[in-house]
């Protein structure tokens, strides 16, 4: 087994120096200001206090919330105790704790909507709050019963932190690590993929889930290969966006790969694969429909703030 040369790895002096493109900005779901202490969610007065004052923000099984009539965020006062299974602390937000409680949409007369669409339309702080309550009310949904021991869960730490009614282990929730990777030609392409089970014209970036004992530029090199059968080089990193969907942390590179060598896209995985021009990039990020058969990710993902750092940088 040989040594891996350094050019082989991440790149950080480079990303940070700004060698080559950058994203164009921050992330959406990484500019959240909100804050919350160890003191706020393991005291149990300062919890309810905190409750009694709070907005609540309802979301269902689907991740969606009610909107108002302008398209914000419907927050509620809050009812009853607070200390239902189903309620967790999101953080302080312009002077009052703001809360996610596990809500059905079934017979309401509200309009409820989910994060994707709503995401390009809210502030910084809503939508990081928005996008805490989807990743955390998911994790109380799989963590009912311990996996040590199986006996029941109970929610602690105003719903950040499950512990087990028989063996008394405590569980915290998982974020699970996913790369994701723009690969160009080192001039005017750039490698795009559509998922098998997208629409015709849906087209992103290339991403995956990092293995246990893999490392996030190990994990590029490999998925890379596996989805579209290239290998690539120069790998940098970018920058890096929560993704509660429903609970992944999308770690963001960009690499380079030779545009003649053949494509070979996962059978079952990735139902096509193509290089792509930068000047076509350019129209599909400023359209509202698909160009030439191509639509790309929206505002609120990490693969849209990537591609527009690479075709307009």
């Amino acid at each position: 087994m040989t040594a891996r040369s350094e050019s082989e790895e991440i790149d950080f002096g480079r990303a940070a120096s700004g060698g080559g493109f950058q994203l164009d900005s921050s992330p959406l779901l990484a500019r959240s200001p909100v804050e919350l202490s160890d003191a706020q969610r393991d005291d149990p007065e300062t919890a309810a206090e905190l409750w009694r004052d709070g907005r609540v923000l309802l979301v269902d099984e689907y991740g969606r919330t009610p909107v108002d009539a302008e398209g914000s965020l419907a927050w509620t006062g809050p009812g009853g105790s607070g200390s239902g299974t189903n309620v967790v602390l999101l953080g302080m937000y312009r002077g009052r704790a703001r809360w996610g409680v596990r809500a059905s949409a079934r017979d309401s007369e509200l309009l409820w909507s989910d994060l994707r669409v709503l995401g390009d339309w809210l502030g910084d702080a809503e939508a990081g709050l928005f996008a805490t309550a989807v990743g955390l009310l998911a994790w109380h949904d799989r963590a009912r019963y311990c996996a040590l021991c199986g006996a029941g869960t109970e929610r602690i730490r105003s719903g950040w932190a499950r512990r087990c009614g028989g063996c008394w282990h405590e569980e915290y929730p998982r974020t699970d690590p996913s790369m994701i990777c723009l690969v160009h030609d080192g001039a005017d392409r750039v490698l795009l993929g559509r998922k098998a089970g997208w629409p015709d014209e849906r087209f992103s970036v290339l991403a995956g889930f990092v293995e246990m004992g893999e490392s996030l530029e190990g994990c590029v090199r490999r998925e890379v290969r596996e989805e579209v059968g290239v290998e690539v080089s120069d790998i940098r990193y970018l920058g890096s966006q929560p993704w509660p969907f429903p609970r992944s942390l999308m770690v963001g590179f960009a690499a380079v790969a030779d545009p003649d060598a053949p494509l070979h896209p996962a059978d079952g995985e990735i139902a096509e694969a193509h290089w792509v021009s930068r000047e076509r990039v350019r129209r599909a990020l400023e359209a509202d429909a698909p160009v030439h058969g191509m639509r790309l990710p929206p505002g609120i993902s990490i693969a849209h703030r990537m591609l527009r750092g690479w075709a307009f940088g």
